[in-house]
């Protein structure tokens, strides 16, 4: 990966709708050459997916939560199981398997407390090999980010 695949990486995090003749533009390439770039960059699994970031309040899934679980036991079968039923869940948009107290992060968007209460009791906590949890609940976002700065 050379200083212009960085450059150009850079510029589609910005916006990856930008067309390949602005990106062209903007690195003093040709559309083709742009357009060579990315599909390499794709190959390599560099670019991995493209994705629609959503305004979270605007869809009623403003009330962000962290839930650090500690599972009863470390065996592979047992992590394997709940990593597989954890990623069911709709309201779970990320998951971390951790070090330190707890075994793992999830970071929960629900609409509000109750929502978030009913999600415990009928999905969360119903899940297999949970010894506890223990929740964070989002008071302000500082910097939500999914741009990498390249070097």
């Amino acid at each position: 990966m050379d200083a212009t695949d960085k450059k150009l990486l850079e510029l589609m995090q910005i916006d990856s709708k930008k067309t390949t003749k602005e990106l062209s533009s903007k690195l003093n390439l040709s559309v083709t050459a742009v357009y060579e770039r990315i599909k390499k960059l794709e190959r390599e699994g560099i670019i991995s997916k493209y994705a629609t970031i959503l305004d979270k309040s605007k869809i009623n899934k403003g009330f962000v939560v962290f839930c650090h679980i500690k599972l009863i036991k470390h065996s592979k079968d047992l992590i394997s199981e709940f990593e597989k039923e954890v990623v069911t869940l709709n309201e779970v948009l990320e998951c971390f398997h951790v070090s330190g107290d707890y075994d793992y992060i999830l970071k929960i968007c629900v609409k509000d407390m109750e929502e978030y209460r009913e999600f415990m009791v009928t999905k969360l906590t119903t899940l297999q090999h949970i010894g506890s949890t223990h929740s964070t609940f989002m008071i302000g976002e500082v910097k939500n980010s999914t741009s990498f700065v390249l070097n």
